[in-house]
């Protein structure tokens, strides 16, 4: 119904897309940073890094492709020691990168192309974030899922 006016009880109600606003956008820009910090810390195998992402709570959640659902910091950090300790480099090459916000929470959806020295591999992610008393945004869920040969663009 973009660009189309019409009447909701009684009111002409008016659903063209608009701008998103200044807020909105900052939002979006901040959610993209957090994003980027996560593969950043990643990429660079740096520990400390990624515990700036994340939230240090019970409720956050991860789940790596191929692994079973790992919940609260303790066990996702634990996940991130061992994946820092596999002496293979890994590179992610982002696209199908899409950021939204919704009030205090954020997330991003993005493919990962994962480039090895043996081999690359496709996954699909979604990152959610919250934003905390500070107003700093912080990962609550990754969520990576291996995408078929098969499957289709």
């Amino acid at each position: 119904m973009d660009g189309q006016l019409y009447t909701v009880g009684g009111r002409q109600a008016d659903h063209r897309r608009r701008l998103p606003s200044q807020a909105v956008t900052a939002d979006l820009d901040s959610v993209a940073a957090a994003n980027a910090a996560f593969y950043a810390a990643f990429e660079a195998r740096d520990l400390d890094a990624m515990s700036l992402v994340w939230e240090h709570s019970d409720r956050i959640i991860c789940t790596h492709p191929g692994w079973a659902s790992l919940r609260g910091w303790g066990q996702v950090a634990a996940s991130f020691f061992a994946l820092f300790q596999n002496s293979q480099h890994l590179q992610f090459i982002l696209t199908k990168e899409r950021a939204e916000v919704a009030g205090d929470v954020g997330w991003v959806t993005v493919d990962e192309n994962i480039l090895q020295s043996t081999n690359a591999t496709t996954v699909s992610a979604l990152n959610l974030f919250v934003r905390g008393g500070s107003g700093d945004w912080h990962m609550v869920a990754h969520h990576a899922s291996p995408v078929s040969d098969s499957a289709e663009t």
